[in-house]
Protein backbone atom coordinates (compact mmCIF):
# COMPACT_ATOMS: atom_id res chain seq x y z
CA UNK A 1 0.00 0.00 0.00
CA UNK A 2 1.54 4.03 -0.80
CA UNK A 3 2.42 5.70 1.74
CA UNK A 4 1.12 8.87 -0.48
CA UNK A 5 -2.43 9.60 0.92
CA UNK A 6 -4.76 11.20 -1.59
CA UNK A 7 -8.33 12.40 -1.22
CA UNK A 8 -10.36 13.49 -4.73
CA UNK A 9 -12.81 15.80 -5.92
CA UNK A 10 -15.40 16.09 -8.42
CA UNK A 11 -15.20 19.96 -9.12
CA UNK A 12 -18.76 21.35 -10.08
CA UNK A 13 -21.42 20.63 -8.25
CA UNK A 14 -18.96 19.52 -5.40
CA UNK A 15 -16.56 22.41 -4.75
CA UNK A 16 -18.26 25.11 -6.42
CA UNK A 17 -21.85 26.12 -7.87
CA UNK A 18 -21.54 27.28 -11.37
CA UNK A 19 -25.17 27.05 -12.18
CA UNK A 20 -25.17 30.43 -13.13
CA UNK A 21 -21.59 30.46 -14.85
CA UNK A 22 -22.97 27.53 -17.34
CA UNK A 23 -26.01 29.41 -18.35
CA UNK A 24 -24.33 32.52 -18.75
CA UNK A 25 -20.94 30.58 -20.88
CA UNK A 26 -23.41 28.74 -22.64
CA UNK A 27 -25.24 32.08 -23.89
CA UNK A 28 -22.41 33.78 -25.00
CA UNK A 29 -20.74 30.63 -27.18
CA UNK A 30 -23.80 30.96 -29.35
CA UNK A 31 -23.66 34.56 -29.13
CA UNK A 32 -20.27 34.59 -30.38
CA UNK A 33 -19.03 30.91 -31.58
CA UNK A 34 -22.33 28.69 -32.66
CA UNK A 35 -24.46 30.01 -35.87
CA UNK A 36 -27.92 29.11 -35.33
CA UNK A 37 -31.26 30.34 -37.18
CA UNK A 38 -33.51 28.60 -34.73
CA UNK A 39 -32.11 31.16 -31.62
CA UNK A 40 -31.55 34.92 -31.29
CA UNK A 41 -29.46 35.78 -28.62
CA UNK A 42 -31.57 38.96 -26.01
CA UNK A 43 -29.28 40.21 -23.77
CA UNK A 44 -31.91 39.87 -21.35
CA UNK A 45 -31.36 36.19 -21.01
CA UNK A 46 -28.01 36.76 -19.31
CA UNK A 47 -29.79 38.31 -16.18
CA UNK A 48 -31.98 35.12 -14.68
CA UNK A 49 -30.98 30.64 -15.03
CA UNK A 50 -33.61 29.23 -16.61
CA UNK A 51 -35.80 27.23 -14.17
CA UNK A 52 -36.09 24.66 -16.26
CA UNK A 53 -31.61 24.72 -17.41
CA UNK A 54 -31.34 24.07 -13.82
CA UNK A 55 -33.87 21.38 -12.82
CA UNK A 56 -32.12 19.39 -16.51
CA UNK A 57 -28.65 20.11 -15.47
CA UNK A 58 -28.35 17.13 -13.04
CA UNK A 59 -28.44 14.98 -16.50
CA UNK A 60 -25.65 16.68 -17.91
CA UNK A 61 -22.11 14.67 -17.85
CA UNK A 62 -19.95 16.81 -20.26
CA UNK A 63 -20.26 20.51 -21.30
CA UNK A 64 -20.89 20.31 -24.63
CA UNK A 65 -24.55 18.49 -23.63
CA UNK A 66 -25.24 22.40 -21.26
CA UNK A 67 -25.22 24.22 -24.82
CA UNK A 68 -27.78 21.25 -26.20
CA UNK A 69 -30.26 21.74 -23.55
CA UNK A 70 -29.59 25.95 -23.84
CA UNK A 71 -30.12 25.89 -27.39
CA UNK A 72 -33.75 23.68 -27.12
CA UNK A 73 -34.55 26.30 -24.16
CA UNK A 74 -34.20 29.68 -25.83
CA UNK A 75 -34.95 28.14 -29.74
CA UNK A 76 -38.07 30.10 -31.45
CA UNK A 77 -40.19 26.84 -32.52
CA UNK A 78 -41.30 24.32 -29.64
CA UNK A 79 -38.39 25.46 -27.18
CA UNK A 80 -37.82 23.10 -23.94
CA UNK A 81 -40.04 24.15 -20.39
CA UNK A 82 -41.28 22.72 -17.30
CA UNK A 83 -44.15 21.23 -19.42
CA UNK A 84 -42.48 19.47 -21.74
CA UNK A 85 -38.86 18.85 -20.52
CA UNK A 86 -39.58 15.40 -19.18
CA UNK A 87 -40.26 14.19 -22.63
CA UNK A 88 -36.58 15.25 -23.49
CA UNK A 89 -35.49 13.92 -20.39
CA UNK A 90 -36.75 10.47 -20.87
CA UNK A 91 -34.53 9.82 -23.65
CA UNK A 92 -31.88 11.73 -22.71
CA UNK A 93 -28.64 10.73 -24.48
CA UNK A 94 -30.63 9.81 -27.97
CA UNK A 95 -32.61 13.87 -27.86
CA UNK A 96 -28.68 15.20 -27.37
CA UNK A 97 -27.77 13.22 -30.43
CA UNK A 98 -31.04 14.07 -32.17
CA UNK A 99 -30.10 17.75 -31.81
CA UNK A 100 -26.45 16.77 -32.82
CA UNK A 101 -27.50 15.40 -35.91
CA UNK A 102 -30.66 18.11 -36.89
CA UNK A 103 -28.05 20.89 -36.45
CA UNK A 104 -25.50 19.10 -38.10
CA UNK A 105 -22.83 19.70 -34.96
CA UNK A 106 -20.15 17.25 -33.39
CA UNK A 107 -19.80 17.09 -29.58
CA UNK A 108 -16.01 18.15 -29.44
CA UNK A 109 -16.85 21.26 -31.43
CA UNK A 110 -19.61 22.26 -29.23
CA UNK A 111 -16.90 21.95 -26.25
CA UNK A 112 -14.64 23.43 -27.85
CA UNK A 113 -16.86 26.87 -28.95
CA UNK A 114 -17.95 26.38 -24.36
CA UNK A 115 -14.07 26.73 -24.12
CA UNK A 116 -13.85 29.85 -26.29
CA UNK A 117 -16.22 31.23 -24.42
CA UNK A 118 -14.74 31.11 -21.24
CA UNK A 119 -11.20 31.88 -22.51
CA UNK A 120 -12.84 35.13 -23.91
CA UNK A 121 -14.42 35.94 -20.53
CA UNK A 122 -11.18 35.10 -18.60
CA UNK A 123 -9.34 37.78 -20.79
CA UNK A 124 -11.78 40.37 -20.97
CA UNK A 125 -13.93 40.29 -17.96
CA UNK A 126 -12.03 37.73 -15.78
CA UNK A 127 -13.33 39.23 -11.86
CA UNK A 128 -17.10 38.90 -13.58
CA UNK A 129 -16.61 35.21 -14.67
CA UNK A 130 -15.11 34.40 -11.39
CA UNK A 131 -18.38 35.59 -9.41
CA UNK A 132 -20.49 33.70 -11.52
CA UNK A 133 -19.11 30.84 -9.32
CA UNK A 134 -20.43 30.32 -5.73
CA UNK A 135 -17.80 28.17 -3.65
CA UNK A 136 -18.99 25.61 -0.87
CA UNK A 137 -16.99 27.03 1.96
CA UNK A 138 -17.32 23.79 4.13
CA UNK A 139 -15.96 21.94 1.43
CA UNK A 140 -12.58 24.46 1.03
CA UNK A 141 -12.14 23.98 4.73
CA UNK A 142 -12.44 20.56 4.43
CA UNK A 143 -9.49 20.13 1.85
CA UNK A 144 -7.73 22.53 4.22
CA UNK A 145 -8.09 20.27 6.79
CA UNK A 146 -7.06 17.78 4.76
CA UNK A 147 -3.90 19.68 3.84
CA UNK A 148 -3.06 19.81 7.42
CA UNK A 149 -3.34 16.51 8.14
CA UNK A 150 -0.94 16.05 5.37
CA UNK A 151 -3.54 14.42 2.84
CA UNK A 152 -2.69 14.96 -0.89
CA UNK A 153 -6.26 16.57 -2.90
CA UNK A 154 -7.06 16.03 -6.48
CA UNK A 155 -9.64 17.57 -8.09
CA UNK A 156 -11.41 15.38 -11.18
CA UNK A 157 -13.37 17.73 -13.54
CA UNK A 158 -15.18 17.19 -16.51
CA UNK A 159 -14.41 21.13 -16.94
CA UNK A 160 -11.56 22.10 -18.77
CA UNK A 161 -8.17 21.87 -16.37
CA UNK A 162 -7.42 25.58 -16.94
CA UNK A 163 -10.56 26.62 -16.19
CA UNK A 164 -10.56 24.84 -12.90
CA UNK A 165 -7.45 25.76 -12.43
CA UNK A 166 -8.25 29.68 -12.55
CA UNK A 167 -10.88 29.21 -10.32
CA UNK A 168 -9.74 26.99 -7.64
CA UNK A 169 -6.54 29.64 -7.45
CA UNK A 170 -8.66 32.18 -6.83
CA UNK A 171 -10.42 30.36 -3.80
CA UNK A 172 -6.55 30.24 -3.04
CA UNK A 173 -7.22 25.84 -3.27
CA UNK A 174 -4.05 24.59 -4.47
CA UNK A 175 -4.53 20.75 -4.72
CA UNK A 176 -1.71 18.69 -5.47
CA UNK A 177 -3.37 17.54 -8.99
CA UNK A 178 -5.77 18.31 -10.99
CA UNK A 179 -7.38 16.57 -14.22
CA UNK A 180 -9.94 18.02 -16.70
CA UNK A 181 -11.95 16.32 -19.07
CA UNK A 182 -8.80 16.24 -21.31
CA UNK A 183 -7.31 13.50 -19.12
CA UNK A 184 -9.91 10.92 -20.11
CA UNK A 185 -12.86 9.43 -18.36
CA UNK A 186 -12.87 9.40 -14.35
CA UNK A 187 -12.70 6.01 -13.91
CA UNK A 188 -9.68 5.67 -16.11
CA UNK A 189 -7.99 8.67 -14.30
CA UNK A 190 -8.47 7.02 -10.62
CA UNK A 191 -7.43 3.48 -12.04
CA UNK A 192 -3.99 5.26 -12.95
CA UNK A 193 -3.82 6.99 -9.38
CA UNK A 194 -4.79 3.87 -7.48
CA UNK A 195 -1.15 2.57 -8.63
CA UNK A 196 0.60 5.23 -7.30
CA UNK A 197 -1.70 6.25 -4.01
CA UNK A 198 -3.46 5.49 -1.47
CA UNK A 199 -6.98 7.01 -2.24
CA UNK A 200 -9.14 7.71 1.44
CA UNK A 201 -11.49 8.84 -0.67
CA UNK A 202 -13.75 10.08 -3.85
CA UNK A 203 -16.72 13.09 -3.07
CA UNK A 204 -18.90 13.28 -6.40
CA UNK A 205 -22.11 14.13 -7.04
CA UNK A 206 -22.80 12.16 -10.39
CA UNK A 207 -24.47 8.83 -9.08
CA UNK A 208 -24.05 6.99 -12.19
CA UNK A 209 -19.91 8.12 -12.09
CA UNK A 210 -19.54 5.90 -8.63
CA UNK A 211 -21.27 3.45 -9.60
CA UNK A 212 -18.95 2.62 -12.92
CA UNK A 213 -15.90 3.29 -10.42
CA UNK A 214 -17.69 0.28 -7.85
CA UNK A 215 -18.28 -1.73 -10.57
CA UNK A 216 -14.49 -1.59 -11.89
CA UNK A 217 -12.12 -4.05 -10.14
CA UNK A 218 -9.24 -1.83 -10.18
CA UNK A 219 -10.86 0.91 -8.27
CA UNK A 220 -13.83 -1.27 -6.51
CA UNK A 221 -12.56 -0.75 -3.25
CA UNK A 222 -12.67 3.10 -2.79
CA UNK A 223 -14.72 4.45 -0.49
CA UNK A 224 -17.22 6.69 -2.85
CA UNK A 225 -19.33 9.41 -1.49
CA UNK A 226 -22.46 10.69 -3.37
CA UNK A 227 -22.20 14.77 -2.42
CA UNK A 228 -25.94 15.40 -1.21
CA UNK A 229 -25.56 19.18 -1.75
CA UNK A 230 -24.81 18.66 -5.89
CA UNK A 231 -26.90 18.82 -9.01
CA UNK A 232 -28.94 15.33 -8.23
CA UNK A 233 -31.69 13.93 -9.31
CA UNK A 234 -34.54 13.21 -7.21
CA UNK A 235 -34.17 9.55 -7.41
CA UNK A 236 -30.02 9.83 -6.79
CA UNK A 237 -30.60 9.29 -3.24
CA UNK A 238 -32.67 6.69 -3.17
CA UNK A 239 -31.81 3.18 -3.24
CA UNK A 240 -28.00 3.72 -2.82
CA UNK A 241 -25.99 0.46 -3.07
CA UNK A 242 -24.15 -0.06 0.51
CA UNK A 243 -20.68 0.83 -0.67
CA UNK A 244 -21.66 4.46 -2.12
CA UNK A 245 -22.26 6.91 1.07
CA UNK A 246 -24.93 9.94 0.92
CA UNK A 247 -22.62 12.55 2.17
CA UNK A 248 -23.54 16.23 3.81
CA UNK A 249 -21.66 19.17 4.55
CA UNK A 250 -22.13 19.00 7.85
CA UNK A 251 -20.51 15.79 7.52
CA UNK A 252 -17.62 16.66 5.84
CA UNK A 253 -15.23 16.28 8.74
CA UNK A 254 -16.28 13.52 9.91
CA UNK A 255 -14.53 11.96 7.05
CA UNK A 256 -10.99 12.79 8.57
CA UNK A 257 -12.08 10.24 11.89
CA UNK A 258 -12.30 7.39 9.31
Amino acid sequence: MSSHKLFLFDFDGVIVDGMNEYWHSSLLAFEKFINSPKILIDQNLYKQVSNTFIEMRPWVKYGWEMLIIVHQIIKSEDPLNNQNKINFLNKYHQNCQKVLLENSWVAEDLQKCLDKARKYQIENDFDNWIRLHRPFYEVIVFIEKLKKEKIKTGIITTKGKIFAGKILEKLNIYPELIFGYESGTKVEIISELWREYEIMGFIEDRRNTLLDIKQNPVTSNIPCYLADWGYLKNIDRLNLPLEIKLLKLKSLEDLLAI
